[in-house]
């Protein structure tokens, strides 16, 4: 396995899916490439934002609507590459997609020939999992490369 693919969303818990997705991706000496989909902020969201990996530059929420599609790709990058800089590796790609989140993963996995995606699986609520589905079992049930799933529920 050449490349592994790293998904990461806004939630504070990124960094420990960035953190332990690296330390695979260096145990297997495997590229690594993080990606960012950019959906329905309402989705991953806080109504409180608060930094992940040192990067605070993401707009408050009230203001993400009004902003253009260019400045969100921009923000979602600049997060991408302050995630590359806090795991100090120059050689991380970094790509910021839009579209539904299981369904682009999925694609720019198999785009980029990645062995592994390695995901986050936040333990939502039912109602959540519900209204929102979760991004997760999506992947379990539609992918045909290996899924590499960091819980990070809050105690």
């Amino acid at each position: 396995m050449q490349k592994l693919l790293i998904a990461l969303d806004y939630d504070p818990t990124a960094q420990k899916v960035a953190e332990t997705g690296y330390a695979l991706a260096k145990a297997m000496q495997a590229k690594v490439i993080l990606l960012h989909v950019l959906s329905d902020m309402s989705f991953y969201m806080p109504l409180e934002y608060s930094p992940v990996m040192g990067f605070s530059g993401m707009p408050p929420v009230d203001m993400i609507s009004a902003l253009p599609a260019e400045e969100l790709q921009k923000a979602a990058l600049a997060f991408l590459n302050a995630s590359r800089e806090h795991l100090n590796d120059p050689a991380i790609e970094t790509l910021a997609v839009e579209g539904e989140f299981a369904e682009s993963i999925l694609k720019v996995a198999q785009e980029q020939g990645a062995g592994i995606i390695v995901i986050g699986s936040h333990s939502r609520s039912a109602l959540e999992k519900i209204i929102m589905g979760s991004v997760t079992e999506k992947l379990l049930h539609d992918s045909d490369i290996p899924l590499f799933i960091v819980p990070t529920r809050k105690k």
